[in-house]
Parts: structure tokens; sequence; C-alpha cells
């Protein structure tokens, strides 16, 4: 069944969560997105993985219309963002998005970075909006932290103070662009954690990211862009663990095993194996 669109963000319940048809994105002479058709069902967590520069964080970034899609369609909860007459505005109030550069106010302390959208947003007076983020800094970890600064806060503290705020918004869904890429190594687990919480308590969530552990752990299906379109999508245990695409392979191979990846292509080399190559 198909969500009835309202135009405000108020839809009939029973459709996906996002429906993108025929979405293309060209800057310029460069097409970005070549015809995106896919669609996220309330409740899944779909992660995409693909090379840089395929088009993921455009993808994501035309889900809620930070960029505008130069054709196609996308549909979020029920309502089309690329109508004209939508309220974007209001169908962003169902929508948290994670940045990679976390994107706090740096003059701001953790609650205030928490309270300020509530109450301009959705006009919560100061007692409840502090009550809401108090909770959610919680959820993340963060009771300690409320009156820090984002300066005083680690990355990985600080990326979870975003995810915090978003969750502030009471959303129906999350997106995530490469979340813990920003991250020193030893930092990226606690958002993971955070994030797999998230996905355990059944939040609809859309995730550009590189980690394949979390893809493979947490993710409904994964989706594997390159050169703006997808090449093939589904379960982890396929997608990950045994891609059709000789395309995926290859990404896999050189996310995965890198040095393996190095000299296999090495092998194949015209020079061929146990050969020096001539003067460059």
């Amino acid at each position: 069944m198909t969500a009835v669109s309202t135009g405000d963000g108020s839809a009939a319940e029973g459709g996906p969560a996002i429906d993108v048809r025929g979405l293309r994105k060209s800057f310029g002479a460069l097409e970005v997105l070549a015809g995106i058709d896919f669609s996220v069902a309330r409740g899944e967590v779909v992660c995409v993985i693909g090379p840089s520069g395929s088009g993921k964080s455009t993808l994501l970034r035309c889900v809620n219309l930070l960029e505008e899609p130069t054709s196609g369609t996308v549909t979020v909860a029920g309502a089309e963002v690329t109508d004209p007459e939508v309220d974007i505005d209001r169908v962003r109030r169902r929508i948290g998005m994670v940045f990679q550069s976390f994107n706090l106010f740096p003059h701001l302390t953790a609650l205030e970075n928490l309270t300020l959208p509530q109450r301009r947003v959705l006009g919560r007076d100061k007692a409840e909006a502090a009550r809401v983020a108090r909770e959610r800094l919680a959820r993340v970890g963060l009771t300690d932290k409320e009156s820090a600064y984002p300066a005083q806060l680690s990355g990985g503290q600080q990326q979870r103070v975003a995810i915090a705020r978003a969750l502030a918004m009471d959303p129906e869904l999350m997106l995530f662009d490469e979340p813990t890429s920003a991250l020193d190594p030893e930092l990226v687990g606690d958002v993971l954690a955070v994030m797999r919480s998230l996905a355990d308590e059944g939040m609809t969530m859309l995730v550009v990211t590189h980690e394949m552990s979390f893809a493979k752990e947490v993710a409904d299906r994964v989706v594997f862009m390159d050169g703006g379109a997808i090449v093939e999508e589904g379960t982890p245990e396929r997608v990950i663990g045994a891609p059709r695409h000789a395309r995926t392979r290859s990404f896999l191979a050189r996310l995965l095993t890198p040095a393996t990846a190095e000299l296999t292509e090495a092998a194949a080399a015209p020079h061929g194996a146990g050969e020096r190559p001539g003067p460059a």
C-alpha cells in the first residue's frame, strides 16, 4: 500500500519511510546520480556503501532536500519532498540527520545545543526542552557532559551529542552521512554502539558508511553504489559476504583486504608476476 501524501509532512501510515524514484542529480555537466530507485521500509536499517564520489552523500542529502534533485521524486513518511508545494520544514521535523562534521554550535554547551532547536522549531518551553535534552544525553552516555562546550569534548563525544540533538527532535527516521569518518579509530566504537542501540529499538535508519562490520551486524539491507547508480543491493550476507557484481567485489577487496587486493592487481598487470617493469 502506498501512503498518500498530504504535502505537509503528515501522511497515511503503511507506506515506506523513504521512497526514491528516478532520482537524478547533476552539477553542471557532471551527473552525480543517474536514475536511482529504492525504498526504505519503516523500522528498516539500510547501509549505503561505495567508493568516494559514487553519489552516496548526494543521495542522502536529496532525501531531505539539502540538495535539490534535477529530476525524479523523493517521498519521506508519505510526503513528497520534491513537490514544489510541500512544506519542507514540516517534513524535516520528522527527519534526524547526523553529518560527518558534527555541526555543533561552538559557543553553546552540549545541553544548549540540544535545547535550542527544540525551542525554536518545536516550540517547547525551557524546562521541557531541558528535560528532553538530558534524557537524550543520557541515552548516548553523556550525562556528565551537559555543561561542556564542543571544544572540551572528544570527536566521538561531539558526534554523540550530535546524535542526541537529532533524537531530541523526536524524529521518525534518521539519516547518517559517514558519522565516523572524521573520528580517530579508537573513538568509532562508542558512536557505532549508540547507532546499534537505535537499530535495536526499531529506528528507521539510512546510513552512508565505510564501516563494514557495522553494516554486516546491523543492516537489514546493504546498497552498493558506484558511478551514481545502484550496482547491487541485498542482505549484508549476500552483498558483503558473496557479492555478485565484479565492481562490488573489487571495492570490498580494497576496503577489507587492501594488501591482498594490491598484490592481486600487481599480478594481473601486463608485465606479469616475477617480471620487472621497464623504465617509466
